[in-house]
């Protein structure tokens, strides 16, 4: 975990909801040390590309950054997820629709979600992900989302 994450503790938990699917996922990840591969295989499955149904084993660094920001904000609210994982047909799809979606997508990669916390302000949660300078922060106030990934440390 890259060191602004140092917030080692014994346990790491992930809650999500699809706002897509309906399902919802509250997770232990990570114990004493080790990534839990059925709790990965979840939340794989709850990232996975909602209109083709297809999983991808999403970056470790992308949860661990996403734990972070839950222990920054200090909420146990789960992410609502708008779009974890994206098919290279999902995301050709989307580039043609002219909706700001790039051909190389992080998303493509398992590396970036799309995200929300009900009751926390999206310029906050802005504001929490880029201080962790641990990846993109794209901000979509029109579009109610804030884009994370492990991407090389930018924002828009």
């Amino acid at each position: 975990m890259p060191k602004a994450f140092a917030h080692e503790g014994r346990k790491r938990l992930l809650s999500f909801y699809n706002t897509h699917t309906g399902e919802a996922l509250s997770t232990l990840y990570w114990e004493s040390g080790e990534y839990l591969k059925p709790s990965l295989s979840d939340i794989n499955h709850i990232l996975r590309d909602h209109r083709t149904d297809e999983v991808m084993s999403m970056d470790l660094g992308l949860l661990d950054l996403l734990h972070a920001i839950h222990l920054k904000v200090g909420t146990q609210e789960p992410f609502h997820i708008i779009s974890g994982y994206r098919s290279a047909r999902t995301n050709a799809f989307l580039c043609n629709q002219n909706r700001g979606v790039v051909k190389n997508s992080l998303h493509l990669y398992g590396k970036a979600a799309d995200i929300r916390l009900p009751g926390y302000e999206l310029s906050s949660l802005r504001r929490v992900a880029v201080n962790l300078r641990a990846g993109g922060v794209g901000y979509y106030p029109r579009s109610d989302f804030v884009h994370i990934d492990v991407g090389r440390v930018r924002n828009w």
